[in-house]
């Protein structure tokens, strides 16, 4: 693919319809952030990088391998990746319709931090949202990079942050107490079973923890999926997946085997606390990310695959109204807002519970989008970032440009 330089993402003309495995893609790594989420709602132990002393079967050790092996550090990286696409589509969309793009994505910025504020502070201290909003600004800046220069970007940003992993590591500059952490463990359990305002303050208690983490791992690796992101958008390789199988094949070749490797070694030596697996895992993650794109990619160009395609996309099309509804879900059935069952739930039933409540998610996101144009978190951002009030309900004939990922990406 030609990496010429240019003056902003492709203004090549797409058609009204969305772009369905755009949608799908977004609608698969829901599955992934829910089942890495739903740990921390269900054990406060897991804020802490350790897992509940509780539970010890094999079983218990076995989800916790499964979840570290497969999922963990790879969704948010594919969602991060499609917001970075996404922003092309705002971008090429403001341009044929002639209006300015810039103020307009600065408000659907700050709407975007606005409900990641309140999101993290009445339901998921680990939320997204507002870090998607602040790397939002420096997206917008970078905006205009060779599409070379973005990829080489994101590989020298992952880069620098797994090398200050491993020192920190090597140094002992992030010393880890396996017993101060079970004992703040027990003690953020605690607290998330309590009252609606003990779990609001646990939450605002979290908050310094996090923005570390935020500033110093996830961020700058979810910038680099940004930049990768602008950088596929400018050629729409989405719009034709079909069109790219043989670098999608060598995508797979590449990226499962090294993205194996890093996941085997951080499951092994239990998760993101060992600083060694989780500089080898920043490395090696976004070939898995990428590997798992590739092959849906592939598969929904085949017949069953287009109607998985179909059963997914409408999730996607509503990501950020179904991610904001995994937290509400899993905050009424693990912390004291609702049934309180944090710490009493054993992690297989915690994975089943997210396939659960995943598979009733695509089920509403049908019903849902047969009917109205966007999602409710989608519409509340719209209305922001235009300054309008949006038709709510779909008109039979009319062109779907309909909100769809979690900057609210418009077709």
């Amino acid at each position: 693919m030609s990496t010429r330089a240019a003056d902003g993402p492709s203004t090549r003309p797409e058609p009204g319809r969305r772009i369905l495995d755009l949608d799908a893609l977004r609608g698969f790594a829901l599955l992934g952030i829910l089942v890495v989420n739903i740990g921390f709602f269900a054990s406060g132990y897991a804020f802490h990088q350790v897992h509940d002393p509780a539970f010890t079967s094999p079983l218990d050790r076995g989800t916790h391998w499964l979840v570290a092996m497969f999922f963990e550090m790879k969704f948010y990286l594919l969602f991060s990746f499609l917001f970075g696409y996404g922003f092309t589509l705002q971008f090429d969309s403001a341009r044929r319709r002639g209006v300015g793009f810039t103020g307009r994505f600065l408000r659907r910025l700050v709407g975007l931090f606005a409900i990641g504020a309140l999101h993290a502070v009445l339901l998921f201290q680990g939320d997204i949202l507002t870090t998607y909003a602040v790397l939002g600004l420096v997206l917008l800046a970078l905006h205009r990079a060779r599409a070379r220069t973005a990829v080489i970007a994101a590989a020298v940003l992952v880069g620098l942050v797994a090398v200050m992993m491993r020192w920190a590591g090597m140094s002992g500059a992030a010393p880890f107490d396996e017993e101060t952490a079970l004992a703040a463990g027990e003690a953020t359990t605690a607290a998330l079973a309590g009252g609606p305002l003990t779990v609001i303050g646990e939450h605002l208690e979290s908050l310094p923890r996090m923005l570390v983490t935020l500033v110093g791992v996830q961020g700058p690796v979810a910038l680099a999926a940004f930049l990768v992101g602008l950088a596929v958008g400018r050629h729409r390789v989405l719009a034709d997946a079909g069109a790219h199988d043989h670098t999608l094949r060598l995508i797979q070749w590449v990226g499962f085997p090294v993205g194996l490797v890093g996941s085997l070694v951080l499951a092994d030596l239990g998760g993101t606390a060992d600083l060694y697996a989780l500089s080898l895992a920043l490395l090696t993650a976004p070939f898995l990310s990428a590997a798992y794109a590739a092959t849906l990619l592939r598969l929904f160009q085949r017949g069953r695959g287009r109607r998985i395609a179909a059963a997914l996309a409408p999730a996607g099309r509503m990501a950020l109204s179904n991610y904001l509804g995994q937290s509400l879900v899993c905050a009424l059935l693990f912390t004291g807002f609702g049934l309180g069952l944090v710490g009493r739930v054993a992690p297989p039933f915690v994975l089943l519970i997210a396939v659960v409540l995943f598979a009733v998610q695509l089920w509403l996101s049908a019903w849902w989008m047969a009917r109205h144009r966007y999602g409710p978190a989608e519409w509340f951002l719209r209305a922001v970032t235009n300054l309008e009030v949006p038709d709510w309900r779909r008109r039979e004939g009319r062109p779907d440009r309909a909100d769809a990922d979690l900057s609210g990406a418009p077709r």
